[in-house]
């Protein structure tokens, strides 16, 4: 046994001392949220959600996290949705979405909730996708139907720049490497199609940085597996292009950008695999690097930032079907 000298052991129990002030100040109600210690070097917790699932998607509008649909640890699918009050560390069960949707397209923008696609529940052995967009107003605690999509999709990226939502990837009933980009005037409450992906893929991250969307990793096809694929569509000069790919091949996981850094986070390996722990950031210009590892890995989970502050909520913590109501953060070096 290797024998620890007496200023090695302070040194330990001051760190031990330290991550326990840490801990114990992620969960106090009144300091928790927005106003817990930053904590760049590992995840801490917050207060968990009010439900436990999977399959979600999550945006942020203020000061709260919105998560709404996914497959619900007490059977089938669900259109419920929780909101989290970052500053307060506190959730709160809102109004559903209309209709009951897993693996969805959810994004923000100008202080709006917006819900695109998803699998619609089984009937008959048949997954069917949904190809309806649905708008959350905050304030009223109101959903409307906005025009449907030109295509039934589930498990695609969904952003929303300017006046814009702008959905790329994801799969069909017969396609499941879709390429399509398809975007929704928000003022016309009108889609038209945009040129097309060039990597047809599912189960993909998604996020805004610099003015574009980010499409990151994602399945090809209908297989196990992931891919380290990341591609940026800029609307101004209506083209893809091709941004360095990441180390941790991930499907499933969560995309978000936050102070012009991009990060990916949760995703699982299927075929006898894990849930992936690893988190990567992407600076432009200056390519990938390893960031701490989650505490609880996660598939089928949410994820928003603010403030450069990184959240991961609910997901599967083992591959298919499993179930989570952690909420967890980060802050970004």
């Amino acid at each position: 046994m290797r024998l620890v000298g007496r200023a090695g052991l302070a040194a330990a129990v001051g760190l031990a001392c330290a991550a326990a002030i840490v801990y114990a100040a992620t969960r106090d109600g009144k300091d928790a949220g927005g106003a817990a210690q930053r904590s760049t070097t590992s995840w801490s917790a917050l207060e968990p959600s009010v439900l436990e699932r999977t399959e979600v998607g999550a945006a942020r509008v203020g000061d709260r996290m919105y998560v709404v649909g996914g497959f619900i640890s007490s059977g089938g699918t669900t259109g419920r949705m929780a909101r989290y009050d970052i500053s307060d560390d506190a959730w709160k069960e809102v109004r559903s979405l209309p209709i009951a949707v897993n693996h969805p397209g959810v994004t923000a923008l100008k202080g709006q909730v917006y819900v695109y696609g998803g699998n619609l529940p089984q009937a008959m052995g048949r997954e069917r996708k949904s190809d309806r967009l649905y708008r959350y107003d905050p304030r009223r605690d109101r959903w409307t139907r906005l025009a449907d999509a030109p295509t039934e999709r589930a498990a695609m990226g969904l952003v929303g720049i300017g006046d814009r939502l702008y959905a790329a990837g994801g799969y069909t009933e017969t396609n499941f490497e879709v390429r399509a980009l398809e975007i929704y005037d928000v003022e016309r409450d009108r889609w038209r199609r945009g040129p097309k992906m060039p990597t047809g893929r599912n189960h993909v991250g998604a996020a805004v940085l610099d003015g574009e969307m980010v499409v990151t990793g994602g399945r090809p096809g209908d297989v196990n597996g992931g891919q380290t694929t990341v591609e940026s569509y800029d609307p101004q000069r209506r083209r893809w292009a091709s941004l360095p790919s990441f180390a941790t091949a991930r499907s499933g996981h969560a995309a978000v950008a936050s102070g012009g850094k991009l990060v990916v986070f949760g995703g699982e390996e299927l075929g006898g695999g894990t849930t992936i722990e690893q988190v990567e950031l992407y600076r432009p210009g200056s390519g990938w690097s390893a960031l701490p590892d989650m505490i609880t890995p996660r598939h089928g989970l949410g994820g928003v930032a603010r403030k450069g502050r990184i959240y991961a909520v609910e997901g599967g913590p083992q591959p298919g079907l499993a179930y989570s109501r952690s909420l967890e953060f980060l802050d970004l070096p």
